[in-house]
């Protein structure tokens, strides 16, 4: 999906697991997403609950 952001201009979202021990789905306890806009000016690290 996020080659087809690039493709498109669109925001490009990556979810990384904090522990990797445990799974991350994309969301949840363990989970740190880094999230692009669509113009690359800003990239923005948070964790799920903070958006």
């Amino acid at each position: 999906m996020n080659r087809r952001a690039v493709e498109a201009g669109d925001r490009i979202l990556s979810a990384y697991a904090i522990d990797p021990e445990k799974p991350c789905a994309g969301f949840g306890d363990n989970c740190l997403w880094v999230i692009t806009e669509a113009d690359r000016s800003v990239t923005t690290i948070l964790l799920p609950d903070e958006y």
